[in-house]
């Protein structure tokens, strides 16, 4: 067996073991737009056209992933959004 092949076994490894973890923002029918797109903004560090975007496929899909990342950065973000009223969940 090579180098390369070794290496590129345990590259292998190293992502199968890494999980990214993502925010997922829920549709409901007391936000408005703008408040959703406020929040994210806010929350989420988007830019105003990002978050238009996120509020768009929430409202059309029910369900859109808004940001990934490790735990530890998406638990004070979703703690935000739950704040500002919306549904939204790490998975």
């Amino acid at each position: 067996m090579s180098t390369r092949e070794k290496y590129d076994e345990q590259e292998d490894v190293a992502v199968l073991e890494y999980k990214e973890n993502v925010i997922v923002l829920f549709n409901d029918d007391v936000n408005t737009f703008d408040d959703v797109i406020d929040a994210l903004v806010y929350a989420c560090d988007h830019t105003p056209i990002q978050a238009e975007q996120c509020a768009t496929l929430v409202h059309y899909k029910g369900k859109c992933t808004v940001k990934s990342g490790s735990y530890e950065d998406l638990e004070p973000r979703c703690s935000m959004l739950l704040e500002a009223g919306l549904s939204a969940e790490i998975s």
